[in-house]
């Protein structure tokens, strides 16, 4: 299961990284080539939402089969360590869910924002050389 969440983590990065050279200033030059490759890339990249769904139901489904160990004399120390110990990862995991969908979306977002003033930069300049 280790696998799945590298593989998410991975995403997740890739996206964090191609997000803030889109945003950077001073990138104009690389900006155009950036676009076409991340509006390349969106299509392939939008698996990592059902995949996130089913990494979630994952979560679910451990929490719900997780035994409690709620009272002091209920599990060993052992036992209750372990049990807090999934816990957290179980909140990693979330949190690492919650990024890669916020970074899609996000880089999603940015991507048609920036397409949109390009192509209305150039309806701009098409309207002033016609003047």
């Amino acid at each position: 299961m280790a696998l799945e969440w590298v593989v998410l983590g991975y995403a997740a990065g890739a996206e964090a990284v191609m997000l803030l050279l889109l945003t950077l200033p001073g990138l104009e030059v690389l900006r155009r080539g950036l676009v076409s490759v991340t509006r390349s890339m969106l299509r392939p990249m939008l698996s990592v939402v059902p995949f996130c769904l089913f990494l979630l139901a994952d979560i679910y489904w451990k929490f719900e089969t997780l035994p409690s160990c709620e009272d002091e004399h209920a599990c060993s120390p052992s036992e209750h360590l372990r049990h807090e110990k999934s816990v957290m990862k179980s909140h990693r995991n979330a949190v690492l869910i919650a990024s890669a969908l916020v970074f899609y979306w996000l880089l999603y977002s940015v991507t048609a924002l920036i397409v949109r003033v390009e192509e209305l930069t150039q309806r701009v300049d098409k309207s002033r050389h016609r003047e």
